[in-house]
């Protein structure tokens, strides 16, 4: 009988202190700040102290997934595709977030489109692409509100990857039966 893998509590450990270190440097700084939804003072405003929440509880997620692959290469037992694309979201999604603070609307603008073109290219569906992009996101918009942007990126990602690969399959199987 096989025995089952151990959990890689690494992952969310990691999780928790990038959002701790994070935290303490702006609260030691400027004091941790408090964003409003849609950028508009009247609808309610969420603090960035809800990271220490959200990023160990998506590295969880995270840790089930990994804990269910069996990759032979792997690196702290994450397997190193996973580990690219956590890198490779956590990259993009600061620089989104650089580019806002910096006032680069047009940058911001036209990497935000760029998502959907990545969710078409990429699984961006997977937790480690969520947990990426929001890890990367938080140090600019705090842990909670770059999630939902993530979660709406991933369901169209999902959608539209699932029509393509069955049109795909559709299109195989009638060369086959044709030819």
């Amino acid at each position: 009988m096989r025995r089952p893998r151990s959990f890689p509590i690494l992952i969310p450990l990691t999780a928790l202190a990038f959002a701790a270190v994070h935290l303490t440097f702006e609260h030691f700084t400027v004091g941790v700040p408090s964003h409003h939804m849609l950028n508009r003072p009247d609808l309610p405003a969420i603090s960035n102290w809800f990271g220490l929440v959200t990023l160990p509880l998506l590295g969880v997620v995270l840790g089930l997934r990994v804990r269910a692959l069996h990759a032979p290469r792997s690196w702290a037992g994450v397997p190193i595709p996973v580990l690219a694309a956590i890198l490779g979201a956590l990259v993009y999604g600061g620089a989104m977030g650089a580019s806002f603070s910096l006032g680069a609307e047009s940058i911001t603008t036209a990497a935000f489109l760029g998502l959907f073109v990545c969710g078409i290219v990429l699984p961006v569906y997977r937790i480690e692409y969520i947990l990426g992009f929001v890890a990367g996101m938080s140090v600019t918009f705090g842990g909670v509100l770059p999630l939902p942007v993530a979660l709406v990126v991933a369901t169209i990602s999902f959608v539209v990857r699932y029509i393509i690969f069955k049109l795909m399959g559709a299109i195989r199987k009638k060369k086959v039966e044709s030819g």
